[in-house]
């Protein structure tokens, strides 16, 4: 469990999806998405991570260089550039109950390119039965990429919902999708029998 901060910190840049921020304290990523509304984005962050209440005219978080936003931000430009694995490094912390603590974990642990139906993802969060509750788990997730909620699906192949909307979804697994084949590997292009 990780213990909460006494501030929070954002960063906000431009990303190929759009505007993208990211919310964190000392030590962890809290919260990040395509906007740049850091209200929205802290109001998702489980109020025991969140800093104490602000004063009446203080901010909720202030603009920061902290080493986490920096590490952050390099791993979400170097993720665009085509290095998925560059997110997971990235520490983030969020707080639930046991089942939706242990499904974030389980997200984090599926591999770019290859997406999970949300009852295999139900399966491997440990409860099969609990499809609704792993997509649930998706749907209050706060750390959209760190937590890539975005690669779990519908049983029928269609994308589901993604709090960012499903065109951001869509872009994220067509740049996660393995490459394409070879030409070397493509029959068409093989010499004939001789």
């Amino acid at each position: 469990m990780t213990p909460p901060q006494n501030s929070l910190h954002y960063a906000s840049f431009s990303t190929p999806d759009g505007p993208f921020s990211v919310v964190a304290n000392d030590s962890h990523v809290l919260a990040s998405g395509w906007t740049w509304d850091i209200a929205s984005l802290i109001e998702l962050i489980h109020p025991t991570l969140r800093a104490a209440d602000p004063a009446p005219g203080d901010q909720a978080a202030v603009p920061g260089q902290g080493s986490v936003l920096t590490h952050a931000a390099e791993a979400v430009a170097d993720y665009y550039a085509g290095d998925t694995a560059a997110l997971d490094s990235v520490p983030v912390a969020q707080r639930s109950g046991p089942f939706r603590e242990q499904a974030w974990e389980v997200l984090r642990q599926v591999a770019p390119g290859a997406p999970l139906t949300y009852a295999s993802y139900a399966q491997r969060a440990g409860r099969p039965a609990a499809v609704r509750a792993a997509a649930g788990a998706c749907a209050m997730n706060a750390a959209a990429l760190f937590v890539p909620c975005h690669r779990v699906i519908r049983t029928d192949g269609g994308l589901g919902g993604f709090r960012y909307g499903v065109q951001i979804k869509e872009s994220l697994l067509r740049r996660e999708a393995a490459p394409a084949p070879s030409p070397l590997a493509d029959p068409r292009l093989e010499s004939p029998a001789r």
